[in-house]
């Protein structure tokens, strides 16, 4: 077995295989650029290698300089993680060239499997069901329309090295097959240094899921389920589950028997993912292959108990796989939700910044395992599990440079049911603090009834969230639970505050009972008679709620029981009450009393400020291309511009008919979020 494994690749992936390693007891280097200095996979490294700038084309995926720390450190292979150099040929022909072992597949498969166009082509002359789509090589613009036209719209552009919905456009016209075609060309050049272009029939109504296989290089191969993967925003994945709710048994046989032959047919030898598109017939069509590990391969270990990384290092040092397709057991359920440091109020823009707060609930193992990494047996009833891969840490920097994917929350139960449930509890637990992240808008999908009747498709955020997320609006019956919580806190907070006032004496009289809690535009008049244990909280209507927590004032986790039911909020302090956030709601909630109540209802709303002649930057990111001048006249829908942040190129459009009167950026320009970019008249 190795000594020592470098890990090139970089945040959450890079921790993930860094514990395996450890756990193995094999040594490990990281390799970071100028913007990763401080990042938590240096830390946890053995050794360390600087290799360059922020951008990744000037470090990440430089092959020379990996090589160079390879070298210097006596590395004996390579774990690619995913993204970066995982699927390029040259960087394992580099690796052999120096006898480097790559812990993923031969040179050959990632030719023929990992670059899309040659994959498709493979699959059907082996009479595998494919998409229809043209697969060669696609010159301009003008060639993606006429090719869009003869497969017939809507069409799928992608990039054939691409991943990661980089590089991945949907396109319903002339007009975006031509728009498309430019955006998925440069994002592919920028995130994959190949901008090969191919287009296939984008299949409406269809369900993404996937096979998980695992191949050694002694012909032996086997599945491991699969993944539903249906829950994207811009073709990329945001929740995932394993099983898949919608699969019967005889489906799953088939796919994952087709997953195996592929593979074998090509010689592969790693861990890899086949995926497809199921209509609602369950016919199923190959998409493609990676040629690596997943980011969505927590939840498979979690419902089959092998550690993939661990049976990647082991395949590449040339041991047979040790679990046949009789060992694997599909136990309970898991489900994963992607952290990303996307602002859900702002149209899922990318946000940087540091960290000011970033406490993760505790993790919790299920399931015992044996030796071989094969589930014992079925875990005992009730037991739930809690993993958390994530490679920052609090008061850590979010760079603009990398994929905005902080963290990948994973929860097990024995049945799908549980595994939601303990989903929503980990979710409420899970604190951020300082950027944008999308923690509210995965506690809104965790409630939806699409998703918990497991009928959901790729178009589940396009047609769910038209108009974007902007919050929950929680049903009466909650909002009483969070205002009776409200008014019990704020009885503690205020007779916080009388004792450091220094007027100690009497101060339980001194705290008034009689309050007005108003949340989401009901006002709700309570009397909060408290005790040593906790609050009695009495409506005007007569009912009433019982609240216990050893919440204090400062605490921005408070965890209650209201009502004999259990109760987590985010809290933030506001003049006159709290921020309040739980279960994908930020209310604004203020307890006042009787008098406070009807003055503040004389109080005028405070008007924003017009900044509809304004086209602002919705994020921090870098001016890649003007699409119009100073005089110029536009209309809706029209491209102004293009901002580049996180890998992904926004193209930013006029929402009325104006003309152009300034322009205050120019290509190149870093830019702030709502920094100015173009006045109209």
């Amino acid at each position: 077995m190795f000594e020592k494994i470098l890990i090139a690749n970089r945040g959450e992936i890079a921790c993930r295989v860094i514990k395996t390693a450890r756990k193995m007891g094999i040594k490990t280097v990281a390799i970071y650029s100028d913007a990763d200095k401080q990042s938590l996979h240096v830390k946890m490294a053995d050794e360390a290698v600087h290799i360059g700038p922020p951008p990744a084309n000037q470090s990440y995926i430089v092959i020379d300089k990996v090589m160079e720390a390879i070298r210097a450190t006596g590395a004996q292979a390579v774990h690619p993680g995913y993204g970066f150099l995982s699927e390029n040929a040259k960087f394992a022909e580099a690796l052999a060239a120096e006898d480097v072992a790559f812990v993923g597949p031969p040179v050959g498969a990632i030719e023929s499997m990992g670059d899309k166009i040659t994959s498709k082509k493979i699959a059907q002359e082996a009479g595998v069901s494919t998409v229809p789509g043209y697969m060669g090589l696609i010159a301009d613009a003008d060639e993606a329309v006429k090719i869009s036209n003869e497969v017939g719209y809507p069409v799928m552009i992608k990039a054939s090295a691409g991943g990661g919905g980089k590089g991945m456009r949907i396109a319903w016209n002339d007009a975006e097959a031509r728009e498309g075609f430019q955006s998925s060309k440069n994002e592919a050049a920028n995130s994959f240094g190949d901008d090969r272009i191919f287009i296939e029939k984008f299949v409406t109504q269809p369900r993404h899921i996937e096979i998980q296989v695992l191949c050694d290089a002694h012909g032996n191969g086997i599945y491991l389920g699969e993944r539903e993967c249906s829950i994207q925003r811009r073709n990329q994945k945001v929740v995932e589950e394993a099983p898949s709710p919608f699969l019967d048994e005889d489906t799953r046989r088939a796919m994952g028997e087709q997953a195996v032959a592929l593979a074998k047919a090509v010689g592969y030898a790693s861990a890899g993912t086949v995926e497809f598109i199921v209509d609602g017939d369950k016919n199923f069509y190959f998409l493609e292959m990676n040629t690596r590990l997943q980011v969505e391969h927590p939840v498979t270990e979690l419902i089959t108990g092998v550690d993939l990384v661990e049976q990647m290092i082991r395949i590449a040092g040339g041991e047979p796989l040790s679990i046949t397709q009789n060992d694997v057991k599909l136990n309970g359920w898991a489900i994963e939700n992607r952290l990303y440091a996307e602002d859900p109020y702002r149209g899922f823009l990318p946000s940087i910044g540091r960290l000011t707060r970033y406490r993760p609930p505790a993790e919790v193992a299920a399931g015992p395992l044996h030796d071989s990494g094969k589930w014992q047996g079925d875990a005992p009833a009730g037991e739930l599990a809690v993993r958390n891969d994530t490679g920052v840490f609090e008061g850590g920097e979010i760079s603009m440079y990398y994929d905005p994917m902080i963290a990948k929350l994973c929860t097990w139960g024995p049945t799908r049911e549980a595994a939601i449930a303990a989903m929503r509890d980990a979710l409420d637990g899970f604190e951020v603090e300082g950027i944008g992240h999308n923690l509210p808008f995965l506690s809104a999908v965790m409630d939806h009834p699409i998703f918990i009747a497991g009928t959901m498709t790729t178009a589940f955020i396009e047609e769910q969230y038209p108009e974007g997320f902007n919050g929950v609006e929680l049903p009466e019956q909650d909002l009483r639970k969070i205002a009776a919580a409200s008014a019990a806190m704020h009885r503690v907070a205020e007779i916080r505050r009388t004792r450091v006032s220094g007027r100690m004496d009497n101060h339980e009289r001194k705290v008034g009972s009689d309050w007005v809690v108003s949340l989401q535009n009901i006002d709700f008049a309570v009397v909060v008679d408290a005790d040593r244990d906790g609050s009695t909280v009495r409506f005007d209507d007569g009912s009433e709620l019982r609240v216990t927590s050893d919440w204090t004032p400062g605490n921005q986790l408070a965890r209650l029981t209201v009502g004999g039911d259990s109760l987590v909020l985010k809290v933030g302090k506001i003049s006159g009450g709290f921020r309040i956030r739980s279960r994908g709601a930020d209310l604004k909630v203020h307890v006042r009393t009787p008098r406070q109540a009807e003055l503040a209802k004389l109080m005028p709303e405070k008007i924003a400020p017009d900044t509809s002649k304004l086209l602002l930057c919705p994020m921090p990111g870098l001016v890649v291309k003007l699409e119009v001048e100073i005089g110029d006249e536009v209309q809706e829908g029209q491209a102004l511009c293009t901002i580049e942040a996180m890998k992904m190129e926004n193209i930013l459009r006029a929402e009325r008919k104006g003309v152009v009167s300034a322009i205050n950026a120019a290509a190149g320009d870093s830019l702030a979020v709502d920094e100015v970019i173009m006045e109209f008249e």
